[in-house]
């Protein structure tokens, strides 16, 4: 296989059509009037509106990353590149918001 041959089946395999753009964006806009829904509906929710929040942020986040950012078809090393400071950072974040929010709460 010449590598002519190869660089022209790399680029069938690499990049998806238009119409998975057009339904990745319409998640992207559903998952976004999610977010606002959430947020206008605080009360009601209780204390599961920055949960909720929080949770369709993430996902939006991985869908930008990993289509358009075309991390989805790149090499695995590249996905655990970033995925471990990700993880890490949430992580950090979350013992953070434990620590201050939960078990010790500003006022006590």
């Amino acid at each position: 296989m010449s590598s002519e041959t190869h660089e022209v089946a790399h680029d069938v395999d690499a990049h998806p059509g238009t119409r998975l753009y057009w339904i990745i964006g319409l998640y992207l806009f559903i998952l976004t009037a999610l977010e606002i829904g959430c947020y206008y509906l605080e009360d009601t929710l209780g204390g599961m509106a920055t949960p909720t929040i929080l949770a369709l942020s993430a996902a939006k986040f991985i869908l930008v990353v990993m289509f358009f950012m075309h991390l989805k078809y790149d090499s695995k090393i590249f996905t655990g590149v970033f995925l471990f400071p990700m993880a890490l950072a949430t992580l950090v974040i979350g013992g953070l918001t434990i620590l201050f929010h939960v078990l010790h709460p500003m006022g006590m």
